[in-house]
């Protein structure tokens, strides 16, 4: 195998995308405004008619993308580090989200959720 130099180099991830079905924004703010504390950003003009939304919080941007033919990712997800991840378990949960803890990821303490849609979300945090 070649290697080749570059003179690029990744600096941080900008956001992740899941997708939702037709009409699911609403739902969409209720779990990442409401539930998670996101703020909601204003999409692009050129974006907009597009449908679904976006959101930040703590550095970290999600934007939800309509599929007319909406099949929820089960298995790729994003993995989102959290301080107070236990904090954020007990919010999920108060708000009648499952959460379903694996002690599979050395080093880290996570737990697995879902989104209004099924889509899969991996939380971490690290071990101190």
């Amino acid at each position: 195998m070649s290697w080749v130099t570059t003179t690029f180099a990744f600096s941080n991830l900008h956001h992740v995308q899941l997708a939702i079905p037709p009409g699911g924004e609403e739902s969409c703010r209720a779990f990442w405004g409401d539930v998670m504390g996101m703020a909601e950003l204003e999409k692009p003009p050129a974006l907009r008619a597009r449908g679904g939304c976006w959101f930040r919080g703590g550095g970290v941007e999600i934007h939800l993308g309509v599929e007319q033919d909406f099949a929820a990712a089960r298995k790729a997800h994003p993995g989102i580090l959290v301080d107070d991840l236990r904090g954020l378990a007990q919010a999920l949960t108060a708000a009648g989200i499952d959460v379903s803890w694996d002690e599979g990821f050395p080093g880290h303490d996570r737990f697995y959720a879902a989104d209004p849609f099924g889509n899969r979300l991996e939380f971490l945090e690290q071990h101190v």
